[in-house]
């Protein structure tokens, strides 16, 4: 079926539109990051009367921003890496195996999805503080809490993902593994990892974002030795200024690790989103 002219035309006007949606403002945060800061508060203008890189040499400077970048770094990697590992197993158990309460199992995992994270800010907030005091082990203002409190928004995404992923991978290959006498654990990580790559990478892409520029939880649950990137960009703002061309300047800077890894496992997060979803 051949594209008219009108259809043509239709489709160039919107990839037009979505181009320029989503490019002005990655160009005014560009162009903002390289003014002084007096150019910034005089006005808006398009293009920057004078270009300077200091912005992005004092903003490390004007808060701690390396030591939010590490503890954002921290959490998130042990997030996704206990996300990954912890969806795989449940999911290749699920996937493989008939036992009972498997379905209440997967309705509960994907009926938590229904509702807003912010229900289950007062909960974890209770549970970690009533930990504490009743065996010492403290999670609130600790890296350890967080990443407890990631792991339960991406964990029953990654099971329910991986399980329709792992349906899709035919049992034959089980079959084959156990007949030259390969155990479960081997023919999971020999042989079911490998054919499941995408899926695993959608999953470890979906959890590395979500605890990455999460705010809510961060602002509550962490304190000031503990803080992540998300809730320090709001230290640009003080009671008498606030350093707009360093914001913006950081928020590039902290860009840099999502689209860069998103970049170069796009190929098999969409793959893996598409093959998950649909089995």
């Amino acid at each position: 079926m051949r594209e008219t002219t009108g259809e043509k035309i239709f489709r160039t006007i919107v990839l037009i539109g979505l181009t320029l949606f989503v490019a002005l403002p990655l160009y005014v945060m560009i162009t903002t990051s390289m003014k002084p800061l007096g150019d910034v508060q005089a006005g808006f203008s398009w293009l920057p009367s004078t270009i300077t890189f200091q912005p992005f040499i004092e903003m490390w400077s004007t808060v701690p921003l390396a030591r939010y970048f590490m503890n954002s770094l921290i959490v998130t990697l042990a997030a996704t890496l206990l996300s990954v590992t912890v969806a795989t197993l449940a999911a290749y158990a699920v996937s493989r195996w008939r036992f009972h309460g498997r379905g209440p199992f997967m309705t509960t995992v994907l009926s938590t999805q229904m509702f807003p994270g912010v229900l289950f800010l007062l909960p974890l907030y209770l549970i970690f503080v009533n930990i504490d005091t009743m065996f010492g082990v403290p999670l609130v203002g600790t890296r350890i809490g967080l990443t407890i409190t990631y792991l339960t928004f991406s964990l029953p995404f990654a099971i329910w993902m991986l399980v329709g992923y792992f349906d899709g991978i035919p049992r034959e290959l089980d079959q084959a593994g156990k007949v030259d006498g390969a155990g479960n654990l081997t023919i999971l990580l020999r042989i079911i990892l490998p054919a499941a790559r995408p899926g695993i990478v959608a999953v470890a892409i979906y959890a590395f974002m979500t605890a990455w520029g999460e705010v809510l939880f961060a602002s509550v649950l962490t304190t000031e030795d503990t803080r992540t990137l998300a809730v320090g960009l709001q230290q640009y703002s003080t009671q008498t200024n606030v350093y707009w061309n360093q914001v913006l300047a950081a928020s590039l800077a902290v860009s840099i690790p999502v689209v860069a890894g998103f970049l170069m496992m796009q190929k098999n997060f969409v793959a893996g989103l598409t093959a998950g979803a649909v089995k």
